[in-house]
């Protein structure tokens, strides 16, 4: 995934600390989770597993021990539909095996919110659907399918009743707080945190608004009150996750703006990271430059998704408030922020793109030179403006400007891995060596998540180091997205500073 778009992944998650056993319609039955596409989506069936919990369903057991299965989809682009199409099959091919306890099939998220009924006509097999206004409708949703399961089996063979769906029609407009903030399904000693749903953005490309709305932006006090849970329960990085967080609180007519946000977040004790997941181009403001240059917390990391940098192509997105932020983003950002890293998005092969327009981008990447970059091919989207027009450019064509934008950008991170050689960074442990002396895995400021961005592998920790240790650490070298590093001291905070000018973390 270093290398591409932040595709969407199958995961089976488990719960962590935070919810135990409840009461109510659930009676013990044990629920496998299926997760797929962004941390997005992971917050949401957070909320739809505490939820489960609390109503005393047993979640986050394995496929073949599970009562019943809940696949949280994501439907972004075909490649994220076709993943859920097939994660729906191996889920139903369960529920059809006689040899495992499996008895009903939940689909969530974005994929039955889009299409609804569509997804019972393509798997006949799934026992219910649950939209992504719907989430704490899922412990009477289970019950009735769980229900419905041994109605069927009870009627005899060929009997099924009605499948269950419960979407919420028209567009999305919900706002969830977690009421158990410290459950989380991230396996190491980080935590997703979503400050806002939906998006003001109108990309011709994106679909994302006709499935989650307009943008919501949840209050400052309840956002904090969650971090401060994940913090008690051992979390040492938050990141804060939405369509686009450089616009949160723009919904709202007082206050609740982003750098009061992350104010508000440093003011908590401890020694914790805090890192911004998905920005735009046009909404990166002086106010947040300036606030993250002096920040003792919040990670110089700016994960800002340019699309493109031709100017007729931008106009054509629906992106033109960016045309004169994107080439210029860079820069700028570097100046006003010292060890800024700065990742990015791109998408080939929108309509109407010509090869002029293609080289402009290439010269942009290699000007700009960020530290990270993901790239796709344009997918139309059914529902969106760009679905229907003209100038198509041939899927071969987008896919070998994919395959070209990437081949700059892989000599990019290879030069720019190559001067960080002897370069001192604070590392966030996260799995133990599974040798005696064989390396941590960890991540540095410059490293979200999930691998994105790739890991560091850190020797000579400590004996005493443990996952959510902070750990100063010097690179040694790197394959061809990971750091090498070994351990020089650990530290507690941005306690001194950096000869980049930055305090460390």
């Amino acid at each position: 995934m270093k290398e591409e778009h932040r595709k969407p992944s199958a995961k089976r998650a488990s719960g962590t600390k935070g919810a135990g056993r409840g009461s109510g319609v659930g009676r013990g039955e044990k629920i496998a989770l299926v997760s797929l596409g962004c941390p997005k989506n992971l917050v949401d069936l957070q909320i739809v597993s505490a939820a489960l919990a609390r109503a005393g369903f047993d979640v986050g057991v394995q496929q073949d021990e599970a009562d019943a299965i809940l696949v949280n989809t994501c439907a972004f682009i075909e490649d994220a539909r076709r993943e859920a199409i097939g994660a729906i099959g191996e889920a139903c091919a369960a529920k059809a095996d006689p040899a495992l306890p499996c008895r009903a099939v939940i689909v969530s998220g974005c994929l039955p919110q889009r299409y609804r009924d569509a997804v019972f006509q393509a798997c006949p097999d799934v026992d219910a659907t649950l939209g992504v206004d719907d989430l704490e409708r899922a412990p009477e949703t289970v019950r009735a399918a769980l229900d419905r399961a041994a109605e069927a089996a009870a009627a005899g063979k060929g009997t099924a009743a009605a499948p269950i769906g419960c979407v919420s029609p028209g567009l999305s407009r919900a706002l969830f707080n977690p009421v158990d903030p410290a459950f989380t399904l991230t396996p190491g000693p980080y935590a997703y945190v979503k400050i806002a749903e939906g998006c003001r953005h109108a990309c011709a490309f994106c679909a994302i608004p006709g499935i989650r709305g307009r943008l919501r932006s949840r209050p400052i006090e309840n956002i904090v009150g969650e971090a401060r849970a994940l913090l008690r329960a051992g979390k040492r990085e938050i990141d804060l996750v939405a369509q686009d967080v450089t616009s949160y609180g723009a919904d709202q007519t007082k206050g609740g703006r982003l750098v009061e946000l992350l104010r508000a977040l440093e003011a908590l004790p401890g020694t914790f990271r805090i890192r911004l997941l998905y920005g735009h181009p046009a909404h990166c403001g002086d106010e947040l430059l300036d606030f993250l240059a002096e920040s003792r917390k919040t990670a110089p990391y700016f994960d800002i998704p340019v699309q493109h940098a031709s100017a007729a192509v931008l106009r054509r997105m629906g992106r033109a408030d960016t045309i004169a932020e994107v080439p210029r983003l860079a820069r700028r950002i570097r100046e006003r922020v010292p060890g800024a890293v700065l990742r990015t998005t791109c998408l080939v092969g929108f309509p109407g793109e010509t090869a002029a327009d293609f080289a402009e981008l290439l010269s942009f990447v290699r000007e700009a030179r960020f530290d990270h970059l993901g790239a796709f091919a344009f997918s139309p989207e059914e529902g969106t403006r760009a679905f229907s027009m003209d100038g198509e450019v041939p899927a071969r064509t987008a896919r070998e400007r994919r395959r070209r934008l990437l081949r700059v950008q892989a000599d990019i991170v290879r030069e720019t891995l190559d001067a960080l050689r002897g370069a001192e960074q604070t590392v966030l442990l996260e799995t133990p060596p599974r040798r005696r002396g064989g390396a941590w895995i960890g991540r540095s400021e410059r490293q979200a998540p999930d691998g994105i961005d790739g890991v560091t592998y850190v020797s000579r920790a400590p004996a005493d180091a443990a996952p959510g240790t902070f750990l100063r650490c010097r690179i040694t070298g790197h394959t061809d997205y990971d750091l090498l590093a070994e351990a020089v001291a650990p530290e507690g905070g941005r306690s001194r500073r950096r000869a980049d000018g930055r305090a460390a973390t």
